[in-house]
């Protein structure tokens, strides 16, 4: 029985039950919590605030979370191990580096930046780290990324982005493990990942195509599903640029011609998350990890989509993703 590896350890496919593709614990900007530490405050009242905000989404049903924090996004591993210790959810975690512009200052003057000065190509670290990742454990904690993470967004394909990317498709070829990428799809960014993991001989069927759902171009998302990638419906409860019913509506549109094996579903939250002022953050009232079983849900079965699309969306799909056989 194929196996993916969770925080706890390693669980069967079969097993991973209702699964949410894309949802953090914590987005943390590392160096600002390291400095100034006093926003994020005490880290037990942190611990017991997501402890009970995933029990919560235990209690509807969903049993596994797939966690895309990366280099970049405040991953740190032995937080979610204590938090993993008190919940039934499973926890799947990522490797990989997170950018829209330029690599982390750390890999300015290593690897492929040496090529000119040496007169050779010389590889890019980033693959070995990733590839450890994978392979070996995080950081020593022995929790092994189950699927790489990298992204691109309305600056599109710069160097730095084309080289994660890169980096993410030579550490998927070597150790097998599926890809999920962050896209903006109001430029259409889709497109290059396409192309660029075309030229790295990566299948379409291993990638998530994060935030798909944040165009209501069906004709485009379908474009993309014709090819062989796995859409991220990913944002529900982000309503600033959108509607509910806009996001809800194109996943009912995708259903109508026949896509819903291509679609997973999410809604990219976390228990706590630096990048936004909390003035902000109460005009998003809807962004919790229950919005979906709550209200997308029944809006989707009320407008036709079947109980046997959602379980496609929810369970299948995301087997399917871990396991290979969407490839």
């Amino acid at each position: 029985m194929p196996q993916v590896q969770t925080v706890r350890g390693p669980v069967d496919t079969a097993e991973l039950g209702q699964t949410l593709m894309h949802e953090h614990v914590f987005v943390l900007t590392a160096d600002m919590q390291q400095n100034y530490p006093e926003e994020w405050g005490s880290e037990d009242e942190r611990v017991a605030d997501a402890v009970g905000k995933l029990r919560a989404l235990e209690a509807v049903g969903v049993r596994t979370i797939v966690d895309p924090t990366v280099v970049g996004l405040g991953r740190y591993i032995p937080r979610i191990q204590r938090i993993a210790e008190q919940i039934d959810l499973n926890i799947v975690v990522a490797t990989g580096c997170y950018t829209y512009d330029d690599v982390p200052f750390f890999f300015h003057h290593r690897g492929p930046a040496l090529n000119a000065a040496v007169g050779a190509e010389v590889p890019d670290p980033m693959v070995d780290l990733f590839v450890r990742d994978v392979e070996e454990g995080i950081a020593g904690t022995g929790v092994r990324a189950a699927f790489l993470k990298c992204a691109i967004d309305a600056p599109g394909l710069t160097p730095g982005v084309e080289r994660v990317m890169r980096a993410v498709a030579k550490a998927h070829q070597r150790t097998g493990v599926p890809i999920t990428v962050h896209t903006h799809p109001g430029t259409q960014s889709g497109l290059e990942v396409q192309r660029v993991f075309g030229e790295e001989g990566v299948d379409p069927g291993r990638v998530v195509l994060g935030h798909s759902g944040d165009t209501s171009d069906a004709d485009h998302l379908s474009a993309l599903a014709d090819a062989g990638f796995v859409l991220g419906m990913d944002r529900f409860g982000i309503y600033l640029d959108t509607s509910f019913e806009a996001r809800c509506d194109v996943v009912v549109e995708m259903c109508r011609r026949g896509y819903a094996e291509r679609m997973v579903l999410s809604q990219d939250t976390s228990c706590y998350i630096d990048w936004i002022d909390p003035q902000v953050m109460a005009l998003l009232p809807q962004w919790t990890y229950t919005h979906i079983h709550e209200e997308v849900l029944p809006y989707l079965r009320e407008h036709g989509v079947t109980d046997d699309q959602i379980e496609t969306m929810l369970v299948t799909n995301p087997r399917r993703y871990f396991d290979g056989s969407a490839a």
